[in-house]
């Protein structure tokens, strides 16, 4: 498995980064085929917080993130919360097909391939937003297929609040799951 720390605003210590590796190897007994851990440490004030992130093999990714005021207990408590969400979707984890690697990925897909090459091939230009409005922040992504089901799955894995997915009951069309504010799920589908 990959390993990879990332210290924010925080001196960077070998004695912490073993521990949240030897920590993190823990959710192999549940995982068998994590790709890559990434763990970010960060401190504001007397906080001390921690985000990981598991890839899987299957193309699932696992986050949790927990702050507390000592950065050892903030790792003992997102591995527990980490390994609380596994036991919990274990059977939906182990049923989850491997994603075709054909997938032709959508004009804002997202992939490290492109990040690679990205000064080979100059970016169409965009227009710009008409007067009274800004664009913050673009992201880029890739919109994996999978099943309505696989995407809530993968949305409460991941603890966002919406997914964008190509939805395999539709043929591939572009589809958002999200989470309601009444706990349950909403569904957006594109039309062809």
């Amino acid at each position: 498995m990959q390993f990879s720390v990332t210290f924010r605003h925080m001196e960077p210590t070998d004695a912490l980064k073993s521990y949240a590796k030897e920590r993190m190897d823990r959710i192999r007994k549940y995982l068998p085929d994590p790709i890559a851990c990434h763990v970010v440490f960060s401190t504001e004030r007397h906080n001390h917080r921690i985000d990981v992130n598991f890839q899987l093999h299957n193309g699932l990714s696992i986050a949790g993130h927990e702050t507390t005021e000592n950065m050892y207990s903030s790792i003992d408590l997102v591995i527990a919360k980490i390994e609380r969400q596994v036991r919990k979707y274990k059977g939906k984890i182990d049923t989850q097909k491997q994603r075709p690697h054909h997938v032709e990925p959508l004009p804002w897909s997202h992939s490290i391939v492109e990040e690679a090459f990205q000064g080979l091939h100059p970016e169409p230009q965009r227009p710009e937003p008409g007067p009274g409005f800004k664009v913050i922040k673009t992201e880029k992504f890739h919109a994996n297929p999978l099943s309505v089901e696989d995407a809530i799955a993968q949305l409460n894995l991941a603890h966002e609040d919406f997914l964008v997915f190509r939805s395999v009951e539709a043929e591939g069309r572009v589809a958002v799951v999200y989470r309601r504010e009444d706990g349950n799920f909403g569904l957006i589908e594109t039309h062809a």
